[in-house]
């Protein structure tokens, strides 16, 4: 008899794989439990458990390097973001995207000079260049040891050859497009969902129910 893909689960894993194709497709646990005829509660704690363990796994991504583009961006919510405290009901994230590459989100506590060039410091190789808007919080990457170009958006659309921080935002615009199929995202929680947009993005050519039952299996 094959193991169990999830301890404690009272689930088959005829099901539990049903329901890793419903996560893949972003379909909610609550209508994935309908289609099933299983209990929304059984589907809520199977899709936790694979976004803890994907969580677990782009944790575990090496630092990037090469040229990257960092941005800070606001989640949820009622208003539309702004920076610092016009953007106190939204959760700040701050991104990192290798070009041609993998995109690292963290939940910021702030978006402070002190807190981004810690994570950047942290998560992006020495000597790699950095491209930026002009956020002030920004300032001093040079004298971190890296290379540092900024885009000033205030000039509106520029063609400025490699000096832009597009592939970002558009990660940005895939993570919030996604995400409002599921509302009311609580703040405590927001932190496994913005990790799943990141798995996603970054697996995006790959075979995503491979991987993640992969992942299950060794968890």
């Amino acid at each position: 008899m094959s193991s169990k893909w999830i301890k404690n689960s009272k689930l088959t894993n005829k099901q539990i794989g049903r329901l890793i194709d419903y996560f893949i497709l972003d379909v909610p646990a609550i209508k994935a439990a309908k289609m099933l005829s299983i209990n929304r509660h059984s589907a809520e704690r199977i899709y936790t458990t694979i976004r803890i363990n994907i969580a677990r796994e782009c944790e575990k991504e090496s630092s990037l390097g090469g040229e990257v583009e960092v941005d800070e961006s606001y989640f949820g919510g009622k208003r539309k973001g702004r920076r610092g405290r016009g953007a106190a009901d939204k959760v700040p994230v701050f991104g990192i995207l290798k070009r041609s590459g993998k995109v690292y989100t963290r939940i910021a506590e702030d978006v402070s000079r002190k807190t981004l060039r810690r994570i950047i410091r942290t998560k992006v190789i020495p000597e790699s260049v950095v491209y930026s808007d002009s956020f002030r919080s920004y300032n001093g990457l040079v004298l971190d040891g890296f290379k540092h170009y900024r885009i000033d958006h205030d000039r509106g659309f520029i063609k400025e050859g490699r000096n832009h921080i597009n592939g970002i935002e558009n990660f940005w615009g895939y993570a919030k497009t996604k995400l409002k199929r599921y509302y009311g995202i609580s703040r405590r929680h927001y932190y496994l969902y913005l990790k799943e947009m990141e798995f996603k993005f970054n697996n995006r050519n790959r075979d995503l129910r491979r991987i993640i039952r992969g992942i299950l299996k060794y968890s």
